[in-house]
């Protein structure tokens, strides 16, 4: 099965990283590190994601190169994108992300 990439409008969210990025494993019982088709280490960041009615979700965005953010920064997903996966009748999201961002505060005057 082939996936498709959505791209993700990430206008009217709010995202917000709620744990640290860190490397995604592949295997947890040997510790293997993913890396993407270059050798770059894929990092993986949990964030939580609001819309305007308030409703939030935790998503985890998979990343290539370590982020410049930490928990509790609000951050910018750019070129964010969700893949459907179907694996023996299961189904889900996976998503990934271009860079993600430190977002910037808002100085109104």
């Amino acid at each position: 099965m082939r996936t498709v990439p959505i791209p993700v409008d990430t206008a009217k969210l709010t995202i917000t990283c709620v744990k640290a990025p860190r490397p995604r494993l592949l295997n947890r019982d040997t510790g293997e590190i993913k890396t993407d088709k270059n050798g770059n280490t894929v990092y993986e960041v949990t964030v939580s994601v609001e819309d305007e009615s308030g409703r939030i979700e935790l998503l985890k965005i998979g990343i290539t190169g370590e982020p410049p953010i930490t928990a509790g920064d609000p951050v910018n997903a750019v070129g964010l994108l969700g893949y459907v996966w179907e694996i023996a009748g299961r189904w889900g999201i996976s998503y990934r992300a271009t860079a993600l961002l430190p977002a910037k505060a808002n100085t109104g005057a």
